[in-house]
Order: structure tokens, then sequence, then C-alpha cells
């Protein structure tokens, strides 16, 4: 790429409260800021302002499609501040050309954090006995329920990315023995690999969920998979919600087919099964695993970095194979 005087434009679509990349964007680039709660659809606001953007930077889970990457005639490179890219169109991308990067490492160490918090939570019911203290009902009624102890846990991980080996990492700790599915076995890893989730279930008291959502992950997590982790079994899933089928785990929590769950993503999110609101062994939260201070600083400077290297024909930090 020729290099310009002019520094490149760059698109930015957030929503109104994650203001974090503006100004790290802002004084390296012209920069067009849209965010979700603008009275003019994107539809409309590309064509008339933003035929000129070479970058895309998007924070939150805007479907790119076709069709909106027909209104970005210049586009030249997509940055994410997700892991996650199920909600891009890779092979419209790769028709037009276009670059990707994701989010790299910036949130591994965040969301192995909360996984690990939720399973605590989950086996040792911290958030239902600290509702039982605030209601009242331990003067009344005396001692909470036990809980289930978290040390030697036996727990499956599903995907040893960077995120699920921290998790493996953080969880050694407790003396649990670990055990994983993933794409391909990693020659490097010292855990026992299972080639499929079933087995990996059937020889675990927990799974943890940290894979990518793809065609071939979508409901990994389902009814027979639940069925051989078993009464005592916990899910812990900080990947995607569609990698559990929702409903059947709804269906295998009140019956009793495992026996908790600790679950930051869902199937249709922001919108939760309230069959789950009153069960004491599952444990709720709105997607934040990556939501700390520390997180999105790290992401804005991956996504800077990014930007800098594709302009100056440098190699990417963290780009996505389209192959």
């Amino acid at each position: 790429m020729a290099e310009s005087s002019e520094p490149p434009v760059v698109l930015l679509h957030r929503p109104p409260s994650l203001t974090f990349m503006d100004e790290i964007l802002t004084r390296e680039f012209r920069t067009l800021i849209t965010d979700t709660s603008s009275s003019e659809s994107l539809p409309s606001f590309l064509p008339r302002h933003a035929s000129s953007a070479r970058a895309f930077v998007i924070t939150g889970r805007l479907p790119v499609t076709e069709e909106l990457l027909s209104h970005l005639p210049s586009l030249q490179i997509l940055v994410c501040t997700s892991v996650g890219i199920d909600h891009i169109d890779l092979a419209a991308c790769k028709r037009r050309g276009i670059v990707i990067t994701n989010a790299g490492n910036a949130f591994s160490d965040d969301v192995a954090d909360c996984a690990v918090g939720l399973l605590i939570s989950v086996l040792r019911r911290i958030p239902a006995a600290d509702r039982y203290v605030r209601a009242g009902n331990w003067a009344k009624f005396g001692d909470f329920q036990l809980g289930s102890k978290v040390s030697g846990k036996r727990v499956g991980i599903v995907g040893l990315g960077s995120i699920g080996s921290f998790v493996a990492k953080r969880l050694e700790s407790f003396g649990c023995v670990i055990s994983y599915n993933s794409r391909s076995q990693k020659q490097s890893s010292p855990y026992r690999y299972y080639s499929d989730i079933l087995s990996l279930a059937e020889n675990n008291d927990v799974l943890v969920l940290c894979c990518s959502l793809t065609d071939e992950t979508h409901h990994i997590v389902n009814r027979e998979v639940m069925e051989l982790l078993g009464k005592d079994g916990v899910v812990i899933n900080v990947g995607r919600g569609k990698l559990i089928d929702e409903k059947e785990m709804v269906k295998c929590l009140v019956d009793g087919v495992i026996g908790g769950a600790g679950l930051d993503v869902f199937e249709n999110e922001p919108a939760v099964p309230q069959e789950l609101y009153g069960l004491d062994n599952v444990v709720l939260s709105p997607h934040f695993a990556v939501a700390t201070p520390g997180s999105l600083d790290n992401v804005a400077q991956i996504a800077l970095a990014n930007l800098k290297a594709f302009f100056s024909n440098r190699p990417l930090l963290s780009p996505v194979q389209l192959d």
C-alpha cells in the first residue's frame, strides 16, 4: 500500500457506553464514529459518510454481512475487538480481500478468572448463600445447605486455546485433574486428550467451554453430553451461548440430569430462559467475562497495533486465518 500524507479513514462502530477506543483512534487516524443508539441506520449512514473508510473497527457483535460490506467499497481491514468472529461473514470478507484481526489474547486472563469464579460459585453455592443471608434465613432457619468441594475435581476443558490453557493453569492450583477436547491434540500439552466430547463428559465432573462457535461446535453440548456428565456434573460456559443446546440444558437442570451450571453467555442474548432464575444451582452473568478496565485497555492497544502494522506493511499482531 502506498503511503499517503493524510491518515487513513477509520470507521468505529460501538455501543454508546463503550468509548474506550475513541481517543486512541482519533489521535492516529481520521475517525468516524457511529454507535448502536444512532437514529440513522448503518445502511443509510455508510454510503453517505464512510465510502472512503479503509478500516472498520467493531466494538461489540455487529453482524458483518455481504450487504453491510457492499456499503464500504474502500474497506481493506476489519478489526474486531472480540476473540470470537462468528458474527462476521468470513467468506464475504475473503472474496473482497478484506483482512480481519481479532482481540488475540487481550481477554484471556480475565475470561479465565471469570470461568474459575463461576465454577467456585456454582460448586460452593456462593450466590445462593449470599441471598440466604440477606433474606434473614440464616437467623430463621439455621445453617445453609452444603456445597461441593472444588479441589480435586476432574475438569474437562472444551477448547484448549489461550483461554482454555489459562483456565487449566488456574485449576491445577486447586489440585484439579485436567483433560481436554480440541480440534486437534496439543503435542506440548501435559493434559489428557479426548478426541470427542462424549468421552470427555463421561470422564469428568465439570465441563468448561472455551472454544469458538463454528458449524462444528454449534450445540456441541447436547442432552447426550449432559447425561454422560451426570447428576453431579457442572457446565461452565464462557465461550458462546450457542455452544450449548439451551432448551435441553434447562430441562436437564430442572430435572436433575446435571448438577449445576455457570453461564456468562446465552443463545439469544440478552434474553435468558426464565426457568433458570429460580435455580440455586445456576450462576448467571451478563456476558461480562471480558469486562474489566485492564481487558479493555489491552484490546485497545492490540487494535491500534494491528491498524498501525497494516498501514505500514508490517505483520499483524492477531490476524484471523480465512483459509
